[in-house]
This record gives structure tokens, C-alpha cells and sequence, in this order.
């Protein structure tokens, strides 16, 4: 909203939904939750609830979140020193509010990149983004996808694959691909393990087969199905989760596919997501859909990749105050909400207030049903996949022995061994930050 008075009363109505109602709602959660937690003998809900993922202890949360933000707090004043020069040149000597965050942030990326979605959009038919999905998997972690012809399935837009070992031709799975929206259908995008992959008393190993349900738009006689960048983004996200189900290889189905560690299952679809952000992976799967030979440019793909860390610390760091909010209120008793709020806030987003009227159980994310005591773990898998990432491409795209020990050292045990152990085996050494900060200070623009 170009209007900075209509900015701050939308926010200020936006950040005030329901009022008091909410307050007291997750206020009774929370206490509720730490009630239960009590009766399994733990001393908070956050214990407990960290207790069963790679981060283990409350305290490893709060560190691990404290060491992002004091990391990134020089960039992230960089960029709001940008965002307040600007709104200074567009609306003279009126204060910097939070209000104003997500509006200037818009502004810079409008000054700052020439990118068209739109125009991005028509290199993106569904049918090459697919095969080039398929192609990526096949190199980086020696899986071949055959398509099986007139199976049996529950509508004709569904798609079944046998899933091989490159080299050996072993089959190790099956994927159903449910991707186009029609009436009636399940609305969210996800992976849903039909069979998962174990052994069976026999001694013979079960097939573990995987589903992809997504809601994209089907091609029409007039127009190609094609893809925005943030379904591409999204359909590498699930397709990891495929790769992951498929890996597999525990004794046990308890432990087996994406039944692993909480913290660690959005790792690989984490990892694959990265691929949609670098010039080799985005020329494999686009083409303009009049002529496919013709993908995007090279500075289309470079700009992309800058765009994805355009005012990324300061996003960040708003982040990091909901998750440390999250620990906070899941660690202890008797805590006051509206001031713990605003305590936090100023002290993360580098003194900027909290809005006026906000009610931090009216904005708060993931507060209700199942990331409560653990919103920090999407910053956490971001971490690790960004550093694994980085260990798989250090020697270049074309090498494809770290994505075959990913694959055998980290996919195929899964939840039958300690995630951390996992990926320390990996990578020769304990997982870091590095990667994922020199990610983010490289690329930033400003």
C-alpha cells in the first residue's frame, strides 16, 4: 500500500484479529501443553516436543537461533538502512515502521531486479520442468524414472512411474504423480507414503511406493500447461520428499521413507529445492513453450538467484522472532505474552517496534497444530540442506559420487539412525552454518 497511514491502520487491524480472544486461547494451549508435557516427566512442553528431534534440548534451539541472528545482523541493518532511505525519498521525514517492511522490501526488488514473472512463467511448460525433475534426480542421485503405461489408477490424469537403480537396474519403488486440480480433489500439495519401504519376514524387501498430489493447471487446447516459479519451486520441494521415500532402505516401517526425525524430513526436500535457484538446473528445465531449445538467459537465471536473497536477513530475522517467541512461551510458566512480544521484537528487528495494538497471538504462525515448540525447524532444515548442498556441487554438477553417498549414507538409513550422525558421516564432520550465511552474504545485493 502506497499510503503509510493506510499501512499502519490495515497492519494494526491485521495484527489485532479477534482481539483478546486469541490472547486467551493460547494462553490456555500453553498451559495445557506444559501440563502434558509434565506428565511424561518432562519440565515443559518445549523439552518435550525437542526432545524427539535432531536439536534435542530447548537450549541447542535457542543457540542455534541466537547464532543466525547475530550472524546476519550486520546485512540485515545494511538492509533496512536501504529500506529507510528509500521510504525517506518517497514519503520525507516519517518514521520507519514495521508496518513499512514488507511494502519497501517489494520496492527495492521492483528498482532492483528487472524480472517478469509473467514472462518467466512462459518458459516453464509443466511437461519439460518434469522431465528435467527427472533428469536431475537421475544424475545427482542415480535414480531412473520409467513411466508405466496404462496402469490401473483412480483418474486418467495420474501418472505411475517405476522407480530404478541407474546402475543396476534394481527397482526400488513406484511413483504415483497426481499433479492437476479438479473438483473434489485433496487441496494441498504434499508426498503421501502409500507403502513404505522394509523388510519383510521373508527376508525380502517390501516396495515402498510414494504419492505426489499437487494442483496445477492441466494444458488446454488453447494454452500450454505452465508453471509459475514458485510451483516449480514447490514441485522440486515434494519431489525430494519422493526421493527420500524412495531411498529408503530400513529394516523397519516405523522408521522407514519420511517417517524419520521431524527436523530432518524437510532436509532433502530442502536440498532439491536449492536446484531451482542455480543457472544449470533452471536452463534443464525450461524452455520458452513456442520453442523449447530457447531456455531462460543467463542473466534471467542470475537474477533469480539474487532475487532469492533480496532483504533475505531482515526476512530472516522476523522469522527468528516468531521461533524464539515460540521457544519461549513452550519453555516456561507464567510468562506475559504482550510484553515478552515486544521485548523480542525490538531487541531482533534492531530496535524497530512492535506495532501498536498487535496481538502476538493473532499473527503468531504455527501456533495451533503441530510445529508448536518447533517453528524454529524450518530455519533449521534450510541450514543443513544449504551446507549439504554446497558439499554435493563443491567439485561441480557434472560429478556424482556425493549425490550417491547422500543417497546410500544419509536417504538409505533414515529414521533407523541418529540424523545428526547421519549427516556428520556424510560430511566428514559436524554440520555448519558457514554455507548457509555465505549463501546469504554472496548473494545479497545490497
Amino acid at each position: 500500500m502506497k499510503v503509510g497511514t493506510t499501512r499502519r491502520m490495515v497492519s494494526r487491524a491485521y495484527g489485532n484479529r479477534c482481539g483478546e480472544a486469541n490472547l486467551s486461547i493460547l494462553e490456555s494451549l500453553v498451559q495445557q501443553r506444559h501440563k502434558y508435557a509434565r506428565l511424561l516427566g518432562y519440565s515443559c512442553y518445549a523439552e518435550y516436543a525437542v526432545d524427539v528431534r535432531m536439536a534435542k534440548t530447548p537450549t541447542k534451539v535457542f543457540e542455534f537461533l541466537n547464532d543466525i541472528s547475530i550472524r546476519i545482523t550486520d546485512l540485515a541493518m545494511k538492509e533496512l538502512d536501504t529500506l529507510k532511505d528509500l521510504k525517506k525519498k518517497e514519503e520525507g521525514e516519517l518514521p520507519f515502521g514495521i508496518e513499512d517492511l514488507l511494502y519497501y522490501v517489494k520496492r527495492v526488488e521492483e528498482q532492483s531486479y528487472d524480472l517478469d514473472f509473467g514472462e518467466i512463467k512462459q518458459y516453464l511448460p509443466i511437461s519439460l520442468v518434469l522431465s528435467g525433475i527427472f533428469k536431475i534426480v537421475q544424475d545427482l542421485f542415480g535414480l531412473r524414472f520409467e513411466e508405466i503405461v496404462g496402469a490401473e489408477v483412480w483418474h486418467c490424469d495420474v501418472r505411475v512411474f517405476s522407480v530404478f537403480d541407474l546402475s543396476s537396474s534394481e527397482l526400488l519403488g513406484y511413483c504415483y504423480l497426481d499433479l492437476f486440480s479438479r473438483e473434489g480433489k485433496y487441496g494441498h500439495s504434499c508426498v503421501v507414503p502409500l507403502q513404505n519401504s522394509a523388510l519383510t519376514i521373508s527376508g525380502s524387501r517390501q516396495i515402498p511406493v510414494a504419492l505426489l498430489i499437487s494442483q496445477y493447471q492441466k494444458d488446454s487446447d488453447c494454452s500450454p500447461g505452465l508453471l509459475r516459479f514458485s510451483e516449480v519451486v514447490n514441485l522440486f520441494n515434494e519431489f525430494g520428499h519422493v526421493v527420500q521415500h524412495i531411498c529408503n532402505r530400513a529394516s523397519f516401517a516405523r522408521v522407514s521413507g519420511i517417517r524419520v526425525d521431524p527436523d530432518f524430513v524437510e532436509i532433502p526436500a530442502q536440498l532439491l529445492q536449492n536446484c531451482c535457484y542455480e543457472s544449470f538446473f533452471l536452463k534443464l528445465i525450461s524452455g520458452f513453450h513456442q520453442d523449447i531449445t530457447k531456455p531462460l538467459k543467463d542473466d534471467l537465471c542470475k537474477s533469480i538467484k539474487r532475487w532469492r536473497n533480496s532483504s533475505s536477513a531482515l526476512k530472516l530475522k522476523q522469522e527468528i522472532l516468531y521461533c524464539l517467541f515460540d521457544q519461549i512461551i513452550h519453555s516456561a510458566d507464567n510468562i506475559d505474552i504482550r510484553e515478552l512480544f515486544k521485548h523480542l521484537h525490538s531487541k531482533v528487528m534492531l530496535g524497530l517496534p512492535v506495532l501498536e495494538g498487535t496481538n502476538p497471538a493473532s499473527c503468531f504462525p504455527f501456533s495451533v497444530v503441530g510445529y508448536e515448540a518447533a517453528c524454529y525447524s524450518r530455519i533449521w532444515s534450510e541450514v543443513f540442506a544449504a551446507d549439504i548442498f554446497a558439499s554435493i556441487f563443491c567439485n561441480g554438477v557434472s560429478n556424482q559420487l556425493p549425490g550417491m553417498q547422500f543417497r546410500n549414507k544419509v536417504l538409505a538409513p533414515g529414521g533407523a539412525k541418529d540424523s545428526i550422525e547421519l549427516i556428520s558421516d556424510f560430511l566428514g564432520r559436524k554440520p555448519s552454518i558457514q554455507a548457509y550465511f555465505e549463501n546469504k552474504t554472496k548473494y545479497s545485493t545490497l
